[in-house]
Parts: C-alpha cells; structure tokens; sequence
C-alpha cells in the first residue's frame, strides 16, 4: 500500500503540522492531514466555536495553537471548550445558542408590548413578563416601530 501525502491547497495556513484552515468565497474550511472535515460560513461564530473546541477535545490541535493562530483570548477558549464538554452540539446550535442573536418583537408579541409602554410599564418589567431582553424592545424603540411614553 502507498501512503499519501497530505496535500494543502495553496491558500491553506497551518494551525500545527497536521491541521489546516482556509478560507474561499466567505466559506471557512478546515482540513486535517489532506482531507477537508468541516466548513462554514465566515461570520458564522458559533460553528468556529464549536469546531475548535472539538479539534481540541479530539486532540487535533491545543488550547494555545487555537488562542494564538485565531488571536481568541485563553479565558474564550477555556469557556467554549468547558461549555462543549457539558453541552456538546446543542451549546453552539441548540435554542440556547439564540443569545448572541437580536430577537425580533413582531406580531401578537410587539402589539401586547406597546400597549404596556402606552400604559406607563417600565422597560424592564415588560421584557421579564413577555421573555424578551431589555435590549431588544430599546432597540425597537429606537427604530421607531414601538413608542414609549415620556
């Protein structure tokens, strides 16, 4: 039997000796010894996340290689490997993995929130009664399409 050598394409930066990563068309691919493993898009976080902390756990590459080669702090890196190990897939790609995410208030949702503004109800409560962050009904209020009363 002939071995193969692994073979790179030429836009390929090395993270280490047998694990590789480029980028084409704002698609990220991944490559161990040759092969290509995973993919995603460029502004997808939560799939960078995810693969890096399974490289590590596969042993593929270190803690340190992903920190330095990504310029991602140490504290990051530890955070995302501890949460793959407790949460595996789902922590990244789960309900859970929304949090990073805007939430939209449409329909029922933003007509119920802006009959409690137009009542006087603060900010806060609203978003504790109605399962929204604050954030996002501030936002809407600075977009316009919800009112608060002076």
């Amino acid at each position: 039997m002939q071995l193969q050598l692994p073979i790179y394409p030429k836009e390929t930066r090395l993270i280490n000796e047998q694990l590789g990563v480029y980028e084409h068309d704002g698609l990220v691919q991944y490559i161990v010894n040759g092969l290509p493993v995973y993919s995603h898009s460029k502004e997808d976080i939560n799939a960078f996340r995810f693969i890096t902390s399974n490289f590590i756990h596969q042993k593929l590459c270190r803690k340190v290689e992903v920190e330095n080669f990504f310029a991602v702090s140490e504290d990051a890196t530890h955070r995302y490997y501890k949460k793959f190990l407790s949460e595996g897939e789902t922590g990244f790609f789960g309900d859970d993995a929304r949090r990073g995410k805007a939430h939209k208030i449409t329909g029922a949702c933003r007509q119920r929130i802006q009959v409690k503004l137009d009542k006087g109800q603060s900010v806060n409560s609203i978003a504790k009664e109605e399962g929204v962050r604050e954030s996002a009904i501030r936002y809407g209020i600075k977009q316009g399409y919800l009112k608060k009363n002076n």
